[in-house]
């Protein structure tokens, strides 16, 4: 069934598949996209792990001081400062020594991303104590805008970025009523101090610089948040400075002519920049741009571990390298967690809904239950979860130093969890992840909402409830991942349909008519597989339950065979837990999310 035929469906029951392969034969415009996302006051998640994450951040930085997030800025421009320091990354310090010592790093960098999150979390909870903090902290940070912020500062372009995000999301989703105005001063402000155009981190260190850390900036993630500035009322300077800030030269335009410049890259920043290819695209409509993103994330994935993550060392690796393979056992730095599922995330969703392919709701779905759905949480001091570690003997620790990159971006993902969830198809929904949670939408006129009950991804099963004030023809779409193996099935209303049959790597699509209390029960068959590192080592495997990595949990032995692995038993249904039995023994094997103290092993030798 192709799009146009689908649109066209008008059966009182009809059910396809729609194919990666018949959606990217659609050549995707700027202007009809496959899907949208919904606005974050639509999607509320229900009790589940997803919940309390965003819960716990949400409630995290709404009891943080104000003029503690606020201090730097104050400091910077010689007004004063009030408050404790917050240490860490974020506090100025003489004892900063790159790369020795990173106290005092970057003053105030992730204020912009704590802002941005409050104002997402606002969104999602119509909290009025959420969104009198966002008020009150941009009330604040106007006050100190000044060019004296970013004289002699070594990341201007980093911070100013994550500034511009958290304005206009202060702007947008908490109706802040001087956010826009702020960001013109701030860009005012730091115009002298960006660069001409968007400096790779080689070029910057041939220009002069203070210390090491002044090539560390990032003017080439830059046009995301400018291209979203200009989307979003801020002003036609911001589209101008969003096309500036492109590094087509050295990035874009090899990646859309299929060639994979990513090798020695820096590997989260660059992720990153994909998202501002596709607002390239979204906005101006440039193909190039488009072909970009897409050829980029795909270089990503051919090197990346079986979890979703990549970008060992926080760099990437050359193809056809034992650098992965390498990396199990000489780095424990093996995903930059926070940083990495956020902007993996954000390319998976633009890339979603430009395209409709399934494909990169598997990837989202990867990266979310196996990194950054096991993550620490942050702690008061601000120690922050940054690594997840893929070592032969690994285990989960915090980052030495105290509010890091990761804490910025820990909260916005957790607020996007909601938004990542279903999207709006031209004439329906789809449904995308798979965990408790409940989406509203007006479909014609009629109030609908769907509620997902679920225990997945220890369960299979999935049951989604409509409730609607009139019966309304739509099509419900739901994501049949690339893994799921012959045994899955949907019911309407207990009852199989003729034509409505699952297939791996598709959407689900049943076009019908839906009345209050209609039910549709998904059974996702979730078999155990071997997942190899990649090519070059076949026999170098992590066992896979569904979307679920699993890892040995110390003592494990070093080899294994394929017919122990793919026997595992599944002995805790709850938290997914599993036991491969050994001539030696029994091994216990767990999610990433069980893991707390213990010792691990994600990749066997059979």
């Amino acid at each position: 069934m192709n799009r146009r035929e689908f649109l066209k469906s008008s059966a009182s029951l009809s059910a396809a598949s729609l194919s990666p392969a018949a959606l990217r034969a659609l050549a995707p415009t700027a202007a009809a996209a496959q899907m949208r996302q919904l606005d974050y006051s639509q999607v509320q998640l229900l009790d589940s792990p997803l919940r309390q994450q965003f819960e716990y951040n949400h409630a995290f930085f709404l009891a943080l001081d104000n003029d503690r997030l606020l201090k730097p800025f104050r400091q910077l421009t010689g007004m004063p400062a009030p408050g404790e320091d917050m240490g860490g990354w974020y506090s100025p310090s003489p004892d900063f020594d790159p790369a020795k010592n990173f106290t005092g790093y970057v003053p105030g960098h992730t204020f912009g991303q704590y802002l941005s999150s409050l104002a997402r979390a606002y969104g999602i909870t119509g909290d009025k104590a959420t969104q009198q903090k966002v008020h009150a902290l941009v009330s604040g940070y106007a006050a100190t805008v000044s060019p004296k912020f970013y004289a002699n500062y070594n990341l201007p372009c980093y911070t100013y970025d994550k500034v511009v995000c958290g304005l206009i999301d202060a702007h947008q989703f908490a109706q802040d009523p001087i956010a826009l105005s702020v960001l013109d001063h701030t860009t005012d402000a730091v115009m002298p101090y960006l660069p001409d155009h968007a400096l790779t981190r080689a070029e910057m260190r041939e220009h002069p610089h203070p210390n090491i850390s002044y090539t560390w900036d990032e003017p080439y993630t830059l046009p995301e948040n400018l291209y979203l500035a200009y989307k979003r009322g801020a002003g036609t300077r911001y589209h101008a400075l969003a096309q500036r800030f492109l590094q087509d030269t050295t990035y874009f335009t090899p990646l859309s002519k299929n060639q994979n410049v990513l090798p020695g890259e820096h590997a989260y920043s660059h992720v990153n920049a994909l998202s501002s290819a596709m607002q390239a695209y979204l906005v101006d409509g440039s193909e190039m741009h488009f072909d970009a993103a897409r050829n980029g994330l795909r270089f990503v994935q051919q090197q990346s571990y079986a979890t979703g993550g990549w970008g060992p060392d926080e760099t990437f690796q050359k193809p056809e390298s034992s650098g992965l393979a390498d990396s199990l056992a000489h780095t424990h730095s093996s995903f930059e967690t926070p940083c990495g599922a956020y902007g993996h995330f954000k390319i998976t969703r633009y890339l979603l809904c430009a395209t409709g392919d399934p494909s990169y709701g598997d990837s989202m779905e990867t990266v979310l239950y196996n990194t950054i759905l096991g993550a620490r949480p942050i702690q008061p001091d601000g120690t922050t979860f940054y690594y997840s570690d893929y070592n032969n003997d690994a285990h989960k620790f915090f980052h030495p130093d105290k509010w890091p990159c990761c804490s910025g971006t820990f909260p916005q993902i957790t607020a996007d969890y909601g938004i990542s969830s279903y999207f709006l198809t031209p004439r329906g929904l789809a449904v995308n992840l798979y965990h408790p949670s409940r989406v509203s939408w007006k479909q014609n006129g009629a109030n609908i909402t769907l509620t997902q009950s679920t225990a997945y991804p220890a369960s299979g099963e999935t049951v989604l409830k409509i409730s609607t004030d009139h019966n309304r023809s739509f099509p419900l779409a739901l994501r049949i991942p690339a893994w799921a193996g012959p045994s899955t099935r949907a019911l309407v209303n207990g009852r199989t349909a003729p034509g409505l049959s699952p297939h791996p790597g598709t959407w689900l699509i049943m076009d019908r008519e839906w009345r209050n209390g209609d039910r549709v029960e998904l059974t996702l068959d979730m078999r155990r597989r071997l997942l190899p590192l990649d090519a070059d080592h076949p026999n170098l495997v992590a066992l896979m339950h569904g979307p679920i990595a699993l890892f040995a949990i110390f003592p494990a032995p070093d080899r294994l065979t394929r017919e122990q692995l793919l026997n595992a038993n599944q002995i805790a249904p709850v938290t997914n837990h599993h036991i491969v039995t050994t001539e030696t023994g029994d091994i216990e094997f767990w999610p990433f999310t069980s893991i707390t103290d213990e010792h691990y092993r994600l990749y066997h030798q059979i």
